[in-house]
């Protein structure tokens, strides 16, 4: 198999729990040799959920494609290693909490006093100026401050925010805005010789994911954003639920979402559960022929979403095609809507997605064998190229698995790897 685009391109990670850990898989996956750093004791994510001792799934996951080092960075000897090492890399990534590689020698002041073409990557929270820049943050606490929490409306047992999601998307964002960033910052070396700092943050990332609601346009504000901004507000001074704040924001909406009431949600059929996704005229349209509705103007240009009158037809819409959902089972629904081109799934569990027909015709999952855990299913590359195509390397190093490896080829001689492991600089 011919290799990946980024066959050559060596990455220096020193990467933690998501963000970093992810943007080193797929980079990886594009072929680049990618050496993750490890503390003595582990990154945090190998003893997440694990069934095995440092080989949690979670680390499995994020980890795959590596090669595996453990330096102390937190010893003299260790850092002075790290920096022994980086100029043989094109790239070095990392998403410690902001100050924290400056203390540990491996900022990109130091390092590219080392190696001027370096390209270097910092993902961080919210950034790298601001009030809020050195402080720390998490996928949720950014989901939170984002707008993906309430933008998500899911609610807790208490009425409270529930989680985005079952992943963490701010974290995951972020990976796939540094590979772009990156990758251009590649191209622009390979034009001119010239690194750089490549900088995202799980902030910027979150915004740039919620692009309608957070972008400010004057006219249509006018009427929609500045009213629910000052409800909002009322809301807060006076101590009202999150309920309130959920309905609020509901209602901001409502203006156009009358007319997609009942046409973009999911539905109980008679054996599982199905989402239909009629959210053009034209799908709305088959939507309404397949069920027979005649007496929906929704879609008609002089139709005022807004009423009171309107606003009860969508929800009596909406229970007449819930009612008609029951009649029949989730494949005959996906086949009849799919065959007038309305955008249908059955609703499935993320459990149950290895195995399906559709992801296998794809090759989506790729098999690989665990030095310590043994045969495993991975997800595969987010991406195919036709001429330098993608794969997932490896399996997750175990820990220090290729310290010896790396080292040796950094030339750093056995006399002086042994002395180092003895003192537990590595491992």
């Amino acid at each position: 198999m011919a290799a990946g685009p980024l066959d050559g391109v060596r990455v220096l990670e020193f990467s933690q729990i998501v963000a970093a850990p992810f943007l080193g898989c797929l980079l990886s996956d594009l072929g680049a040799d990618v050496v993750k750093v490890e503390p003595p004791g582990g990154d945090q994510h190998r003893s997440w959920g694990a069934v095995v001792a440092n080989e949690g799934k979670r680390f499995q996951s994020l980890n795959r494609g590596k090669r595996g080092i453990v330096l102390d960075l937190g010893d003299p000897r260790g850092r002075d290693l790290a920096q022994r090492l980086v100029p043989q890399f094109d790239i070095v990534t990392q998403n410690y909490r902001r100050g924290v590689a400056r203390r540990l020698g491996v900022d990109y002041e130091t390092l590219r006093e080392l190696h001027p073409s370096l390209i270097y990557c910092e993902i961080s929270g919210w950034g790298s100026k601001g009030p809020m820049a050195d402080l720390g943050s998490t996928d949720p606490v950014a989901g939170a401050f984002s707008g993906l929490v309430v933008a998500g409306g899911a609610v807790d047992g208490d009425g409270l925010p529930g989680p985005v999601a079952s992943t963490a998307i701010s974290d995951h964002a972020a990976g796939f805005t540094a590979t772009a960033g990156v990758l251009a910052a590649l191209y622009h070396r390979e034009r001119t010789g010239e690194g750089q700092l490549v900088e995202t943050s799980l902030l910027r990332s979150a915004l740039a994911i919620q692009e309608t609601p957070v972008m400010r346009e004057p006219v249509s504000d006018s009427v929609l954003v500045t009213p629910l901004l000052a409800r909002l507000a009322e809301i807060r001074e006076r101590g009202g639920d999150y309920s309130e704040v959920l309905a609020a924001r509901s209602g901001q909406r409502g203006s156009g979402t009358p007319a997609l009431l009942g046409f973009n949600q999911a539905y109980q059929t008679r054996d599982g559960i199905i989402w239909i996704g009629a959210v053009t005229p034209r799908t709305r349209h088959a939507v309404r022929e397949l069920l027979a509705i005649t007496d929906d103007r929704a879609d008609e240009p002089d139709y005022d979403a807004s009423t009171p009158e309107s606003v009860a037809y969508g929800q009596q819409r909406r229970d007449q095609i819930k009612s008609a959902m029951r009649d029949r089972t989730s494949a005959e629904w996906i086949e009849a809507l799919g065959a007038v081109g309305v955008p249908v799934s059955p609703v499935q569990a993320p459990e149950e997605l290895a195995d399906h027909p559709q992801v296998q015709a794809e090759g989506l999952m790729t098999e690989l064998e665990h030095a310590v855990t043994g045969p495993q299913l991975v997800v595969g590359p987010a991406v195919s190229l036709s001429a330098t195509p993608t794969a997932v390397q490896r399996a997750a190093p175990a820990l220090g698995q290729h310290t010896t490896e790396v080292l040796l080829d950094a030339g750093i001689g056995e006399a002086e790897l042994e002395s180092l492991r003895a003192a537990g600089v590595i491992a």
